[in-house]
């Protein structure tokens, strides 16, 4: 898992690249953390190279989320696969962030 971030103008994005399983997301946590502490603006989760989310991988945006609500930013979430557009849909997680094709 990798993640690679940019930031153009006011707008950080994250392209989160391969899978974001249990492990991995113990290993982008802190990096995912650095993303909430920017999260006064808008951010921009790239997930057009993410092959798989995980329960574990749901928590850590649902964190960036509530991060980016208290500091009145926003979160979107840009280029999700069927699979993980299947996956956000049963959870709820469509519902809780702007998704960006």
């Amino acid at each position: 898992m990798e993640i690679k971030t940019s930031k153009e103008n006011s707008v950080l994005t994250a392209r989160l690249i391969g899978r974001l399983d249990t492990p991995a997301s113990q290993e982008i946590a802190p990096q995912m953390n650095a993303l909430a502490e920017e999260a006064d603006g808008t951010i921009v989760l790239d997930c057009t190279e993410l092959n798989y989310i995980s329960s574990s991988g749901l928590r850590l945006f649902l964190t960036l989320r509530k991060a980016a609500g208290a500091k009145g930013g926003k979160i979107i979430v840009k280029g999700i696969s069927n699979d993980i557009r299947t996956v956000f849909m049963m959870t709820g997680f469509l519902n809780l962030f702007q998704i960006e094709e």
